[in-house]
């Protein structure tokens, strides 16, 4: 239990907020604010700090610096005094709510979770901790009592052990600082600056502070001597004022001496005093210039120094006058001038204008905190008093990996594209995950600031139905291109399958007959239609009963096959060689030579057509000949539609094919092997290069049809080593 003397303590402080609150608090505020402190010194029961004293003390300092330093109010100083118990659940949250009201609920949560974020892998100075910081912040308040607790560490470093005064030291040089100058929290600034130099260089800073100390008496007289005209003069002018004077912090002594490369005793000027005009609203920059007249005219002013933030105050609402003046001994003294409205500004920030209300609305309380926080959002794009909310910038969510990493994604992502911002093959295995400790399915939907876990199984692929699932479109690509290429394999393995049952049921096999199919089932490629066939999803015995009714009706008519677009009637064939008749030419012409082009060499099976040339008779083109669109195109009347007719010994044409590899002893040979041993074709010519350990092989054959020219690629493609086969026109 609490000792007597702590106890009284802790009462007064209480009773110190409840008196300064006094003015707008209802009694049922005042009664709230008592059932908290009661929870309170419940939780603390037990717990004590380093020095002995009630943990109760703690959350009590935190919640009077909300208060009297930074201007909160008494949902903030529950929240102060409640922080430490431990809130799980979304239950825990709600009976908090129920006890106190929303707004505690919301600091509590906000401020446990910007407490949890894990820091260790993270620097403070980053641009994503920054963001995922701010991210998290849903009430501006979580911020400004995380600064009351951190000034409260600072102040008490005798409560830390050296691990966490080394990291809120880093914390709050690195983002306290810097939100606290954004606010206008300047004198908590000030003291931040201080605590962070005298931990990181204690020598410098009690060599500093000691010189400053020798020399205090000294001080003191000089700035009498420089106050007193001032404030004669501004009493003879009727402007009642209170000056206040320091020596510059010796953090900013510190800084001119780097910048100037000077030691303590030149520095430029160690002295500031402050003239707070006690002015009506409607006269305060009035008085202030009528102020500022007065210094000009008793010392010599140095017009460059002069910096007017009364006219176009600063964006986080900091107004005054500020000049730089010369006194006696030609020491240079720094002088501020403000009203005290702006002297409260610059002292607690935007939070000051509470001060001046008795009771200040909602709406008024809501606009500061969204005003802050764009301010923390958006620095020095916005100024307080031409308030237009800037949306939050964003879609984006932050993810830490369970080292304490951290990855950005879109607001929306699953644990399956947080799987594959990991690795890709995080992400075809993932089969859950554990978000904060917590099994899930790869479904479900990630937060800001999750600690996520992925789990995997080898058995597990990625599959269609993923690609609903997730969102970036790394995992989208991620997911399309492995189920691309197991139905590239699967196509493979198809195309195969259907080649032997149509040499089994004796159907001759052609592109014409594949083309068909394609149409028939209603494919978009020939690679569908094989992968159907591979995975069942087609039935081979009413794919039969099709072609052999087909066959059946095309030897009985006087019309080819429908899908046959060259869509003719057989009227003269014509012999080159000698041998069987192989090409049928339209339309009742007869005794006309013909040749193959060299340009696209057609074989068997190729869809083509024949071009009308003028000294040489007919030329036949492949459909896909880099000539055919030209031809087409400008000589529209002299191209005649043709196709192969089918022969029991048609002639070798010929063709040439491109292979690329890895260049590995015995390769050359085997390809060679394959295609004049086992394939029984016979190579015209054959050219292979090698550089950097890689070959490009092109090969001359006589090839009968192109089922011949496939089934040969198709070999050719499976040698180990051989990545890549192709026909060249």
């Amino acid at each position: 239990m609490m000792d007597s003397p702590f106890s009284d303590k802790v009462e007064e402080q209480l009773s110190a907020v409840v008196a300064f609150l006094s003015n707008e608090l209802s009694i049922h505020e005042k009664e709230i604010i008592d059932k908290a402190f009661e929870q309170a010194k419940a939780i603390y029961a037990d717990k004590v700090l380093l020095d002995g004293k009630p943990a109760l003390v703690h959350y009590l300092e935190v919640g009077k610096i909300a208060v009297f330093e930074i201007g909160l109010r008494s949902s903030t100083f529950i929240a102060a005094m409640l922080h430490g118990q431990p809130l799980e659940t979304e239950e825990h949250y709600s009976l908090v709510q129920q006890e106190y009201g929303q707004d505690v609920a919301v600091i509590l949560k906000g401020f446990k979770k910007i407490s949890d974020l894990p820091t260790t892998r993270l620097s403070y100075q980053s641009d994503p901790f920054r963001k995922l910081f701010l991210s998290l912040v849903e009430d501006i308040r979580v911020v400004l009592l995380k600064i009351a607790h951190r000034l409260y560490d600072m102040r008490h470093p005798e409560l830390l052990d050296a691990e966490k005064m080394q990291r809120f030291a880093e914390e709050v040089k690195y983002l306290y600082i810097p939100i606290t100058h954004r606010l206008g929290l300047y004198s908590i600034k000030a003291e931040f600056e201080e605590r962070v130099m005298r931990y990181e260089n204690p020598e410098v800073f009690e060599s500093i502070q000691s010189k400053i100390n020798a020399d205090k008496e000294n001080q003191e007289v000089f700035m009498k001597a420089f106050i007193a005209p001032v404030e004669h003069e501004l009493k003879q002018h009727g402007i009642e004022s209170n000056i206040k004077w320091r020596t510059k912090s010796i953090p900013s002594i510190w800084a001119k001496m780097k910048d100037q490369n000077v030691d303590f005793e030149q520095v430029y000027d160690l002295f500031a005093i402050r003239i707070i005009t006690k002015s009506q609203l409607k006269k305060e920059k009035e008085d202030c210039w009528r102020a500022y007249s007065i210094v000009s005219d008793l010392y010599t002013p140095n017009p460059k120094r002069l910096r007017d933030w009364i006219t176009t105050p600063k964006a986080s609402g900091y107004e005054s006058l500020h000049t730089t003046v010369k006194a006696s001994e030609d020491k240079w003294v720094e002088v501020q001038i403000r009203s005290d409205r702006m002297d409260q500004v610059a002292e607690k920030g935007q939070a000051a204008h509470w001060l001046y209300k008795d009771k200040p609305e909602k709406k008024d309380a809501e606009e500061w905190l969204n005003q802050v926080r764009d301010v923390l959002e958006n620095p020095g794009q916005i100024q307080f008093g031409a308030y237009k909310r800037v949306e939050k910038q964003g879609g984006k969510i932050f993810i830490f990996t369970p080292d304490g990493d951290l990855k950005q994604l879109p607001a929306g992502s699953s644990v399956l594209d947080f799987a594959y911002e990991v690795h890709t093959k995080v992400g075809d295995h993932c089969s859950g995950a554990r978000v904060n400790n917590r099994n899930v399915p790869i479904r479900h939907l990630l937060q800001n600031g999750d600690k996520v876990e992925i789990i995997t199984n080898k058995k597990q692929v990625p599959k269609h139905d993923w690609l609903s699932i997730v969102v970036t479109e790394r995992a989208k690509s991620k997911i399309k291109r492995y189920l691309k290429e197991v139905e590239l394999k699967e196509a493979d393995f198809g195309k195969e399958l259907l080649l032997r049952k149509l040499k089994n049921w004796k159907i001759v096999y052609s592109e014409d007959i594949i083309h068909h199919l394609v149409k028939h089932y209603k494919k978009s490629t020939s690679i569908q239609l094989y992968h159907d066939v591979a995975t069942e999803n087609l039935d081979l015995m009413e794919l039969k009963k099709h072609l052999v009714l087909l066959t059946s009706e095309e030897k009985h008519s006087t019309k080819p096959l429908e899908s046959v677009e060259l869509n003719i009637e057989p009227k003269a064939a014509y012999k080159t060689d000698g041998k069987d008749d192989f090409l049928i030419i339209d339309d009742n012409i007869s005794n006309v030579i013909y040749k193959l082009a060299k340009c696209c060499n057609p074989i068997p099976g190729d869809d083509v057509f024949g071009f009308v040339t003028i000294s040489t008779g007919i030329t036949i083109h492949r459909v896909g000949c880099p000539n055919a669109a030209r031809l087409k195109e400008r000589y529209s009347y002299r191209v005649l539609k043709v196709r192969w007719k089918e022969s029991k010994d048609n002639p070798n044409f010929q063709a040439a094919i491109r292979v690329i590899g890895i260049d590995t002893l015995g390769l050359v040979g085997e390809i060679t092997q394959l295609i004049s041993n086992d394939l029984k074709v016979n190579m015209r010519t054959i050219t292979f290069d090698t550089r950097d350990g890689r070959f490009i092989g092109k090969i001359g054959l006589q090839i009968k049809d192109t089922d011949h020219l496939e089934q040969l690629i198709f070999r050719i493609g499976k040698v180990q080593g051989v990545e890549k086969v192709t026909r060249i026109d």
